[in-house]
């Protein structure tokens, strides 16, 4: 098979020129610090990339497609707030509410927590699914799955039919949301991988914003088609995933790995180098996938998972992407499930303004995070992550404030008031920071060849932090009401110290490109550390 060749390259030197050698620098030479030498002289190379192209145009057309997958976890997430906060779903399975705007006790908390089980179960097919069958096969089973358990929740009965469906939902969504982000980063240009990478994510909210609106107008209907309605939607974006996951060209890192490389060359040339296989781009990005994508690694072993921690690199990897995992889910959005309960403490009295009042918030919190997709490529990663976390800690501490004095009582509407508006800004920052980072970062920490089984163990990381949240949220809330909010706001400090310490930069640099990072014995001074290279009109010198 024919391999790209090598562009020819003129390049000086990445360092800041001695005076001996400035004078022989063209005058016009620019120096401008980078991540990586050898990306940035690949992109300056050309030819560049443009997003009006019809080549990106249908690339983005294939990622939107992938991201069903986030948009019906979205689903989950804000329809189960919504309906558990109508009197008709309440009343029809028999739910207590203890007049607090929505279910709160043990039978809630199972029907919440039972999800995370399933998500849990599905982790042990998830990387397995996705190692074997591909990406775009990960992408179809578990969008049948979800189609599943979205028609038993709609038709349910009693509890039973509830928990069953959940289960099921819960499986299938750690299928998807396994393969999903792991396609798109790695069917994304290194240089736009942040911002459609954190796009993905950011889909949740499209799911969101249609439930919760929808809530909003079927709350109002007094039959079972209130709650029936809104769960039966989860069915749309899991068929359309479902449906054209096989229309969609294959990850050529996947491709690689099973030994099909021509087919591999073209897609990677063809999205990454409008068609051109000697781009400077596809072919620096061609022999990394040559050195790092093995033909015998443990993606190949359904049941091994040792490459996750067998040497440091790995190691450390690993430990960022469960970093991920569980600081995404204990930064308070884990109360995001319970919305209506806290604005009814907030002083929200009525089912439709609590209704109206999470439909909003979705919305606030969708810009957030498209703000936050838009500037994941230019802040960072690490910045954004350390920044976002100490403004969520701050706006959970004026919450827990404005809570605790004026609350529900009605002495202080105006104060009342100020708690909804900063459970609002809470939404708002931690959507900046997360919403992009939680599929990005860790499947960037990631090794291709522990991609799948690594993007398994963060759902499993991510449904056991959300067990603790959906089991103990409505508990917590039935007995310690507001204080709940403080148990964030010291969390979210000592999250913030672990981020400064710990956490690495991860922009920049391509996928294979970060292997170096992580073999550094600093690897957060390695990540943050930059060159400089020398251009003239846009070009190496």
């Amino acid at each position: 098979m024919a391999t790209p060749e090598q562009a020819p390259i003129e390049e000086k030197q990445s360092l800041p020129p001695s005076d001996s050698e400035q004078k022989h620098e063209p005058e016009d030479a620019k120096y401008v610090e980078v991540q990586n030498t050898e990306l940035a002289l690949a992109l300056a190379s050309g030819p560049k990339l443009k997003a009006t192209s019809a080549r990106s145009i249908q690339l983005f057309a294939i990622l939107l497609v992938a991201f069903m997958g986030s948009l019906s976890n979205g689903f989950d997430g804000s329809v189960m707030s919504a309906v558990n906060g109508m009197e008709q779903y309440l009343d029809y399975f028999g739910i207590n509410s203890q007049d607090s705007g929505g279910g709160v006790g043990t039978t809630t908390a199972i029907i919440f927590a039972i999800y995370n089980i399933g998500m849990i179960a599905g982790v042990f097919f998830a990387g397995p699914i996705a190692d074997r069958f591909g990406r775009r096969g990960g992408m179809f089973i578990g969008g049948i799955i979800i189609i599943v358990g979205a028609v038993v929740v709609t038709v349910a009965k009693g509890v039973p039919f509830l928990l069953g469906g959940r289960f099921t939902l819960g499986f299938g969504v750690t299928i998807t949301t396994t393969a999903a982000p792991a396609y798109v980063v790695e069917m994304s240009p290194p240089q736009w991988r942040g911002r459609l990478t954190g796009l993905y994510n950011t889909f949740y909210y499209s799911g969101s914003i249609l439930c919760t609106g929808i809530t909003v107008a079927t709350g109002r209907n007094s039959s079972t088609l209130s709650w029936r309605l809104p769960l039966a939607l989860q069915i749309v974006p899991a068929a359309i995933l479902a449906g054209f996951a096989f229309f969609l060209p294959e990850s050529p890192r996947w491709l690689v790995s099973v030994g099909r490389n021509e087919e591999a060359l073209k897609i990677l040339a063809k999205y990454h180098g409008e068609g051109d296989e000697n781009a400077p781009l596809v072919v620096l990005e061609w022999k990394e996938f040559q050195e790092g994508v093995k033909l015998d690694a443990s993606d190949k072993r359904w049941w091994d998972y040792k490459e996750l921690v067998n040497t440091r690199n790995a190691r450390y990897r690993t430990f960022m992407m469960l970093l991920m995992g569980f600081f995404g889910q204990w930064s308070g959005n884990g109360l995001g499930y319970f919305l209506p309960i806290l604005f009814g403490a907030a002083g929200a009295n009525t089912q439709n303004q609590r209704l109206t009042l999470n439909f909003a918030n979705t919305i606030v919190s969708a810009s957030g995070a498209l703000i936050g997709t838009s500037l994941t490529d230019k802040v960072g990663r690490r910045k954004m992550w350390f920044w976002g976390t100490l403004a969520c800690s701050g706006t959970l501490a004026i919450v827990t404030g404005c809570t605790a004095k004026w609350g529900s009582t009605g002495a202080n509407p105006a104060g009342a008031n100020a708690a909804i508006a900063f459970i609002f800004i809470f939404g708002f920052v931690y959507s900046i920071a997360y919403t992009p980072l939680q599929a990005l970062y860790p499947a960037e920490c990631l090794h291709y060849n522990t991609r799948a089984k690594g993007m398994a163990t963060y759902a499993l990381a991510v449904s056991c932090a959300s067990f603790v949240n959906s089991y103990t949220g409505p508990i917590a809330l039935e007995r310690i009401q507001w204080r709940l909010y403080i148990v964030y706001v010291v969390w979210d400090l000592f999250e913030c110290v672990v981020i400064w310490f710990c956490a690495v930069e991860t922009k920049g640099r391509t996928l294979e490109e970060l292997d170096e990072i992580f073999s550094d014995p600093h690897p957060v001074r390695a990540s943050t550390t930059k060159q400089k290279l020398a251009l003239v009109e846009g070009h190496p010198a």
